[in-house]
């Protein structure tokens, strides 16, 4: 049976509910209302073999942003539900403009208002588990609104950062024309929703494996049209911004980058290195690695990128002294 026809991404059998049970995890789906529109939100909770309910412990909260034109579904909730599997309760929403959450498709042009309402959400389950070490997830795109989220939130929220890939400098032959962005420019914001950019081919420049090609592009919540000019507009913006706000940056992060990514560059990540005031930053540059570190690539790469991130998220949980504690939204049955 073709990709464009199942209903997930491994087929249109076995059902989400008998899919998450066999990956060990315990799947919640639902909205928030966050005060710049409805966002479509997901948990992935490590799931008790014993009764088949979320496990009682947990390590701590991972929460996760997806990338440009993605959604927290598809191939995205691998990432989730291997976070899930080492102990951790993950909480993911659509970015807006994504996915099943509202908004323009793919329009991002106020960044702040996307960051602030994904951030609105993870907030509200973070203030209910203020004991448990908790770290925001980025990958790519939702790597920029993660650092924005964090520079955006109130000091020892967050325990610690994590990238994947992440949109903190725009590669040369994928950056927007000026001309173009003034010319657009000139039509006073009229021109600011129009798909009208260059797409420089994201995709085929993200995603390594052949066969994972074939399964994203199958996401029939995936967007493929041209990019807004809002968008690049504000992309371009943002990532300006970061050069001058990396060293806001304090908490422990790990960033990691492959030497062949065509989509964001890894120049992104070694300033965020170079330039953090952290005394605890790890940076791992993947060699002939793409933009996709973990939905694109061969398995054996994936899970060495995977690995990575386990054992510094454990270490520094370790360090926290936190162990592992109840998760109080599971034992009391509430999102």
């Amino acid at each position: 049976m073709a990709w464009e026809t199942t209903r997930f991404f491994w087929g249109n059998e076995p059902s989400e509910e008998e899919y998450y049970a066999a990956n060990g995890v315990v799947n919640h789906q639902s909205y928030y209302a966050s005060p710049h529109g409805r966002l479509f939100t997901q948990s992935f909770h490590p799931r008790d073999p014993a009764t088949g309910e979320p496990a009682a412990n947990v390590k701590g909260l991972v929460f996760m942003t997806h990338g440009y034109g993605s959604d927290t579904g598809w191939l995205f909730q691998k990432i989730a539900i291997s976070y899930a599997n080492w102990g951790y309760a993950v909480y993911c929403a659509d970015v807006l403009g994504h996915g099943r959450s509202d908004g323009l498709r793919c329009y991002l042009g106020d960044m702040e208002k996307i960051a602030a309402a994904s951030l609105s959400f993870f907030v509200s389950v973070r203030r209910d588990h203020h004991s448990l070490p908790a770290f925001l997830f980025g990958e790519s795109m939702g790597g920029a609104v993660t650092l924005l989220m964090y520079l955006r939130s109130d000091p020892g929220t967050w325990t610690g950062l994590i990238f994947a890939a992440p949109l903190f400098v725009i590669p040369e032959d994928m950056k927007p024309s000026k001309l173009h962005l003034f010319v657009y420019g000139l039509l006073f914001g009229l021109a600011d929703t129009w798909a009208a950019m260059p797409d420089n081919k994201m995709v085929g420049k993200a995603i390594k494996d052949p066969e994972k090609l074939r399964v994203i592009a199958s996401n029939p919540r995936r967007y493929t049209g041209k990019p807004r000019v809002g968008t690049m507009r504000e992309l371009l913006r943002l990532c300006d911004y970061f050069k001058e706000n990396f060293s806001k940056v304090t908490v422990p992060f790990f960033t990691g980058h492959g030497t062949d990514d065509g989509v964001t560059s890894p120049e992104g990540s070694k300033m965020l290195y170079e330039m953090a005031s952290s005394d605890d930053k790890t940076l791992k540059i993947y060699e002939g690695m793409y933009h996709s570190l973990i939905q694109g690539e061969t398995e054996e790469n994936s899970q060495r990128v995977l690995a990575d991130m386990r054992e510094w998220i454990d270490e520094r949980v370790k360090r926290c002294g936190s162990g592992t504690q109840a998760n109080d939204a599971v034992t009391n049955g509430s999102f």
